[in-house]
């Protein structure tokens, strides 16, 4: 980068006492250039066009303007502002690591399965929600239904999302990460069915890899709903995925949706509070598994934008606790290279149409 600096005025007491004027004789007394610190008579070609032109006088002697440009070339500033690596491969990765522990959570179903207490000798565990509404059958397929819809609306606004591959791979990261601890404490912990009406697929009294490999490609072909048909092993209580669903389903269209869309945010807060309903009507659930499932939910979602938001808290350190967290490791990995907060911003993902393209959102 260059800077010009133009002298456009001098006065006669300005110029004296400079270091090249001497006063317009080289050498003068009172000249703060001397001549044995390389003055002479000023000759030198560098400083005679220079001085020549700083002592133009007019008619009563005093000193003119000047026209004489000094460049000065500086260095070009360096970016101050932090830069957002989109990594499709830690994407890639990010879900690869959801797909596992989906299918750890279908194979820990496949397992339990067979440990559910016998439905004709344990009724249902008492619970408040029960005594106070009726069942209803229907109710799941509702709750279901909501779920499709708020997963592919979810995943309309990730798409046109100017930052979609960071916000994807933290979505997986998370799911992930909520199905790996719903695996666990389905696996520990069998509680009798809470519906009387469900259909659960007859016991085998006996495991073997084949069968759960059968039953969790079953699973699979149903997207682990029961909508289709698919869902007929029981005992996934502890906690509820459709809870965790609907509740990561509003937290991201909250965080990453434009502020002022309000309307969007209150309608997914009501298909996600209607959704949870719905399953404790039908009696997919039992209501200790939808308050587990919110709060883990939440507070994981919570915590890993909390960590993600915050340069400072991205380091471990003695006072960082947050660090402490099981995860944390395979959050530094996928989040080192984010380098500020996501921004609200939108792009057409599609190379058509192309007048779509130059738009770009801020909100």
């Amino acid at each position: 980068m260059m800077v010009q600096v133009m002298e456009t005025t001098l006065s006669s007491t300005g110029a004296e006492g400079q270091p090249l004027l001497c006063n317009g004789v080289a050498g003068a007394p009172g000249s703060s250039w001397p001549p044995e610190q390389g003055g002479g008579d000023c000759a030198s070609p560098l400083h005679d066009g220079y001085r020549k032109a700083l002592n133009r006088r007019d008619k009563n002697g005093d000193l003119l303007g000047s026209d004489a440009v000094i460049s000065i070339e500086l260095a070009a500033p360096e970016r101050s502002e932090p830069r957002i690596v989109q990594e499709k491969f830690k994407t890639l990765v990010a879900f690869s690591f959801l797909s596992g522990n989906l299918i750890l959570n279908l194979t820990c179903l496949a397992m339990v399965h067979e440990r559910i207490p016998d439905r004709t000798k344990y009724p249902p565990l008492p619970d408040v929600f029960f005594d106070l509404f009726p069942p209803l059958d229907w109710a799941l397929d509702v709750s279901e239904v909501i779920i499709i819809v708020c997963i592919w609306s979810t995943l309309l606004l990730l798409l046109i999302h100017r930052y979609r591959w960071i916000i994807l791979q933290r979505v997986f990261l998370i799911m992930g990460l909520l199905y790996f601890m719903r695996s666990i404490t389905m696996f520990v912990t069998q509680v009798p069915v809470a519906s009387t009406t469900y259909y659960c697929s007859p016991k085998a009294n006996t495991t073997n890899p084949l069968l759960i490999l059968k039953r969790v490609a079953q699973l699979l072909s149903g997207f682990g709903l029961s909508i289709n048909g698919q869902h007929t092993f029981c005992g996934d209580y502890i906690y509820s995925g459709h809870t965790v669903i609907l509740t990561l389903a509003y937290l991201v269209v909250r965080e990453y949706s434009p502020q002022r869309c309000k309307v969007v945010h209150i309608t997914y807060l009501t298909l996600s509070c209607v959704g949870i309903l719905m399953v404790l009507l039908s009696r997919g659930h039992y209501t200790v598994d939808v308050v587990i499932g919110y709060y883990v939910t939440t507070r994981l979602f919570w915590v890993y934008h909390t960590l993600a938001n915050n340069q400072s808290l991205k380091n471990p350190s003695q006072n960082n606790y947050l660090a402490r967290a099981w995860w944390f490791f395979i959050f530094s990995y996928f989040e080192k290279n984010v380098g500020a907060v996501v921004p609200r911003q939108y792009e057409w993902p599609l190379p058509w149409p192309r007048r779509w393209l130059p738009r770009t959102r801020i909100s």
